[in-house]
């Protein structure tokens, strides 16, 4: 009985910290779709819009998740850069994963669709990946 309260009880601890995660990454996926639309509008090209954006976005989101997320258990700078490094890697694993779907024509005509499985498989790589970066632990 014990056993089975101490699971419970973990996976309601990791639910609730996926939630946190979720809502700092959505937090700074609006600032950086906020940023790349005002760029845009200022004229900016598309490729730099989106590296200024994304780079904004990244950083708020490691901030966020540095204070309400994940328990800092390395240096700052490491944690930042394994961050940075993974980020970077789910931007290109994002990216390949769309542009395969999108050889499909249901995929390719439903781009929203397209995309919302993409981050959602995305999600949990980021997650996992993020923790590692800031507690040393990918479970």
């Amino acid at each position: 009985m014990v056993e089975k309260k101490t699971r419970i009880q973990r996976l309601k601890s990791l639910i609730q910290l996926k939630l946190r995660f979720a809502g700092s990454s959505s937090l700074a996926t609006i600032i950086d779709y906020s940023i790349y639309q005002i760029l845009i509008y200022k004229n900016f090209a598309p490729a730099s819009a989106n590296v200024a954006s994304s780079g904004t976005g990244m950083i708020i989101n490691f901030i966020l998740q540095k204070k309400y997320v994940f328990r800092l258990n390395r240096k700052v700078s490491i944690a930042f850069a394994i961050s940075l490094v993974s980020s970077l890697f789910g931007l290109a694993l994002s990216t390949t994963i769309i542009h395969n779907l999108s050889k499909i024509l249901f995929f390719s005509e439903n781009q929203f669709i397209t995309k919302a499985i993409v981050t959602g498989c995305i999600f949990f790589y980021n997650f996992y990946m993020k923790r590692f970066a800031f507690e040393k632990r990918l479970l």
